[in-house]
Order: C-alpha cells, then sequence, then structure tokens
C-alpha cells in the first residue's frame, strides 16, 4: 500500500510509524486509519522489525484527535462503524505481539491520546499535552478512551479528564501515570529510538509472552491470570533465547539472544 498520511521507516529492527498530515495537526480520517493498520500489520509480518515507535510529524502534534470535518455529519450507523475500525486498528496494535513505545510531541487529543494508550510504553516531550475533550463537542470517546484510560490512572482521575473535557500537561501526565518518561522535545525521538533498541535486543517470544500475560492477565480472577503467567513462561523453555540466556548466566557473560 502507498502511503499519503503517514510515513513508514525501518533502521536497526525499529520500525518507526509516522503521521504525517500536520497541516490537520495529524488528525486521524479514515484514509489514514486504513494507512495506520496496514502499517501495523507490516510491523506484525516482518519478522526483521523488533520494536515499533509510533510519533507524529511536525512539531505541534502527535494526533491532535479524529477529524471533525469527516465525522460532523455522519449518522449513528455510520458512526458506529468508524468507532469500530478505530478500534480495530487500536487493539491490533495493543496486541502486536512486539513492543511498541508512542512517542509523543505538543497535542495528543482525543483519538491521539487513544493512540497512545494502545501502546505498551509512552516516551512525551516535555511540550506534550493529553485530554479527552470529547465531551466538549457532546460525545464520549469512541476509541477505547473510557477503557484504557481508567485501567491506566483510575477511575477518578479518568472521569475528572473525560467529564471535564480538560488537558493535562506532560508532567502531570507523568505524575499520574500515563506516560513513562517525559524529556525535552529535541530529545524525544533519541531517548525513544534508544530504549527502542533496547527492547529490539531482547528475547522476543519472551516480551511476545508478556504482552500475552498482561493484555489477557489482568481481567481474569487471579488464579486463573496466575496459571496464564505459568503457561507462558514454560513455553518460552522451548526457545533458544532461554538455553542462551540461563547459560550466559552461569558462565557470567553477556547473552546473545537471535529472537527464537
Amino acid at each position: 500500500m502507498a502511503y499519503n498520511n503517514i510515513i513508514f521507516e525501518v533502521e536497526d529492527s525499529v520500525a518507526t510509524i509516522m503521521f504525517n498530515r500536520p497541516k490537520a495537526l495529524n488528525a486521524m480520517n479514515s484514509e489514514t486509519m486504513g494507512e495506520f493498520m496496514d502499517a501495523i500489520k507490516r510491523c506484525g509480518d516482518d519478522d526483521g522489525i523488533k520494536a515499533v515507535i509510533v510519533t507524529g510529524g511536525g512539531e505541534k502534534a502527535f494526533v491532535a484527535g479524529a477529524d471533525i470535518a469527516e465525522m460532523q455529519d455522519l449518522e449513528p450507523s455510520e458512526a458506529l462503524k468508524f468507532m469500530e475500525r478505530g478500534h480495530e486498528t487500536y487493539r491490533a496494535l495493543e496486541l502486536l505481539p512486539k513492543p511498541s513505545i508512542a512517542a509523543v510531541r505538543g497535542f495528543a487529543l482525543g483519538g491521539g491520546t487513544e493512540i497512545a494508550m494502545s501502546c505498551d510504553i509512552r516516551f512525551a516531550a516535555d511540550n506534550a499535552r493529553f485530554g479527552q475533550p470529547e465531551i466538549l463537542l457532546g460525545l464520549t470517546p469512541g476509541w477505547g478512551g473510557t477503557q484504557r484510560l481508567p485501567r491506566l490512572i483510575g477511575i477518578g482521575r479518568a472521569l475528572e479528564l473525560l467529564m471535564s473535557g480538560g488537558q493535562i500537561d506532560a508532567q502531570r501526565a507523568y505524575e499520574i501515570g500515563l506516560v513513562n518518561k517525559v524529556v525535552p522535545a529535541d530529545q524525544l525521538m533519541d531517548e525513544t529510538k534508544k530504549f527502542a533498541k533496547k527492547l529490539a535486543g531482547m528475547p522476543a517470544f519472551a516480551i511476545k509472552m508478556i504482552k500475552h500475560a498482561v493484555n489477557f492477565g489482568q481481567e481474569l480472577p487471579l488464579d486463573h491470570a496466575n496459571r496464564l503467567e505459568m503457561e507462558c513462561c514454560a513455553q518460552c523453555f522451548s526457545t533458544h533465547d532461554q538455553k542462551e540466556g540461563m547459560k550466559a548466566f552461569l558462565e557470567k557473560r553477556k547473552a546473545n539472544f537471535i529472537g527464537r
């Protein structure tokens, strides 16, 4: 697929998906959503890709939300299809069996915050701003905001943001657990790529199992979730990287993981 709205690059086993509609503050429309889904699938299918960075082009925005011009005249049935497409795409990102990092600069509002929350880890520039302002348009979030935000920051804080439509800066997002790290804006991509390369060098199957256990275990009763964890751990014993990791530990040397 040719991309008109995103830039897709791979370097040192790390894929970067960059939204590239700076004049629209990278707002998410249907065409961009389709390209984003295609890029996510490429990341999943390519064994040479070990980690993924999601970011926004330009200086002002990560993703400033959904494209209101496309949405304003939708009928409820049409709006539902639009929301379903977003959920399918963001869930594909969340369940990608490889680590994903959102590198957020500028505005990450509405669908932008929802994309960032679908990544495993979030790095924010010190000029980043987060929020779910859908209430100010007479709407609820439609791409996971009412579900992922409470899971990340707690119900009380999530409801405050969801019902007020307010925005928070990067430091506050860090304080409440919405982002993992805040860095100066001019260092955002360097810091994110450095961490992505670190994750790309980790045992790939173990990363996949960690994501599976976390994504599917958190809603299970604890005993069932613990069983899921044990099964994921046991499967790692079929891999080269488990054998190499334990051998290297006993030999007091650095492990040479090969991703299988």
